[in-house]
């Protein structure tokens, strides 16, 4: 099998049309996306309604939760950019998404952030000091009671394959549509990759067990940046040009 994962597209169509174009030059079985695909100040209508036209198995992210249960007022402004734009056939796509699914092979897990959580990240820890990656125990911790062989998450945006205690390989593909961003959840941090491009991966699962391909993709940002610009997100803008905060 191979199956290749996207993740946290929020709403730049550029990067999604590169990745849907070097798709056609790969064979894989299927194609999952785990979430967080409209929120942002690019293009939510738009991306949305291509992601409606691809035969994938789609997730929802916490993006896609606060923009289907918050009221307007409580939405930050990624969100509340997004929402106004989208209509009710997008808004009913995105609830009859799951954070959380097990493929039909049952050693495959797709979730957004960890199996229990849609805000959690997986692979890293945010700390005073900053984030670092997170050691055996806390993945263990996260990774609960699951017996899968591969693990599949998005939401940290940052691109890692991690072998689990116990043999399970977690992979994040990293983001399509934005490479870099800070949150003030729990505390400030930063996330960054340190590079515009977009990003997903192709999992196979191989005699001896999963192998991962991570890809980064390079496409025409400055649309994207500037459409960013016009609404005052220079935040935005400079994330999309370099990959960093």
């Amino acid at each position: 099998m191979r199956i290749a994962i996207v993740s946290d597209v929020h709403g730049n169509l550029a990067a999604l049309e590169a990745v849907l174009e070097d798709l056609q030059h790969r064979s894989v079985d299927r194609v999952v996306n785990l979430g967080d695909h409209a929120s942002g100040p690019l293009f939510p209508l738009e991306t949305t309604r291509l992601l409606m036209q691809q035969d994938w198995l789609h997730l929802a992210g916490n993006h896609e939760r606060r923009l289907l249960t918050l009221a307007p007022d409580r939405m930050n402004a990624s969100d509340a950019y997004a929402h106004p734009r989208l209509g009710q056939a997008e808004l009913e796509w995105m609830a009859g998404q799951s954070s959380r699914v097990l493929l039909d092979d049952p050693s495959i897990l797709l979730c957004h952030g960890t199996p229990a959580s849609d805000r959690t990240y997986f692979l890293e820890t945010v700390t005073t000091e900053g984030v670092r990656p997170a050691d055996a125990e806390e993945i263990h911790q996260r990774l609960g009671s699951t017996d899968a062989e591969l693990v599949a998450c998005g939401h940290t945006h940052i691109p890692r394959v991690v072998t689990a205690p116990g043999g399970t390989l977690i992979l994040n593909p990293g983001s399509v549509g934005l490479p870099a961003y800070d949150d003030d959840q729990p505390i400030y941090h930063c996330m960054q990759t340190g590079s515009p491009n977009a990003r997903y991966a192709v999992a196979e699962r191989r005699r001896n067990g999963w192998s991962c391909e991570l890809i980064s993709l390079p496409y025409d940002v400055e649309p994207m940046a500037k459409q960013a610009e016009s609404v005052g997100r220079d935040d935005w803008a400079k994330a999309l040009r370099t990959g960093y905060v």
